[in-house]
């Protein structure tokens, strides 16, 4: 069955094209993240782009991925990603081979996130660590993306002058579900992870969020991309 990143995955590529520095600034929270990592599962790796990009500006290497759309799949392999196409609920996520389980950008996207996170607690190496990165519901990104998925649609009255000059495809904010931070900690502490971490990106408001590529920061209360990383004690 074709799901919305089958369908329009060559616009995934091209909003991050579009949004340069809002991918850097991405990219290097990514990377802050997975110091430390040696062995790492990529849940959910859309197109390889972010695998790419850690690969080559920061010496970061991600070999193995999971993604549930063949569309991206296809592009995740020709940038020597081997990815298995899988739901996050289905995927195998290797019986403790890796020390790192990866979600950037994709827990918003599966719908029984704490199914999803027991697994990788399962599956990891005591003091394995698992990143749950994304969007997060309260933040300005989140509140745009959820108005414009409430309305189904940029061009709305509503919206006008609040959405960056190049809006994410309107087809993947429909498909999406985004959760709070706290949330996310809650599904974390339950599972039994400990000493949770935080870092956060993209702290301006999403119309200029492209005009500067940014350092990420601690904590999770300015930023609209936030890092959940919690580890196995």
């Amino acid at each position: 069955m074709k799901n919305s990143f089958d369908e329009h995955a060559s616009l995934y590529d091209a909003w991050f094209i579009d949004n340069p520095n809002v991918l850097l600034s991405e990219a290097k929270l990514v990377a802050a993240t997975l110091k430390g990592s040696k062995n790492i599962l990529s849940v959910g790796c859309g197109s390889g782009l972010f695998e790419k990009i850690l690969k080559e500006n920061f010496g970061i290497n991600i070999n193995d991925g999971i993604e549930p759309a063949e569309g991206m799949a296809v592009i995740a392999r020709k940038r020597g990603i081997d990815v298995v196409i899988a739901t996050a609920e289905d995927g195998d996520f290797g019986n403790g081979k890796y020390d790192t389980i990866l979600f950037n950008g994709s827990p918003s996207y599966i719908e029984d996130l704490m199914t999803v996170v027991i697994k990788a607690y399962d599956n990891l190496p005591v003091r394995g660590k698992l990143i749950l990165i994304d969007v997060s519901k309260e933040s300005g990104y989140g509140t745009m993306y959820n108005l414009a998925k409430a309305l189904g649609s940029w061009d709305h009255p509503l919206l006008k002058g609040v959405f960056p000059p190049n809006p994410y495809p309107i087809e993947l904010v429909k498909a999406a579900n985004w959760r709070t931070t706290a949330e996310k900690i809650d599904v974390m502490e339950k599972v039994g992870f400990k000493d949770l971490e935080f870092k956060q990106t993209l702290t301006t408001h999403p119309l200029y969020s492209d005009n500067v590529a940014e350092e990420p920061s601690e904590g999770y209360d300015k930023g609209d991309y936030v890092a959940v990383i919690g580890y196995k004690r």
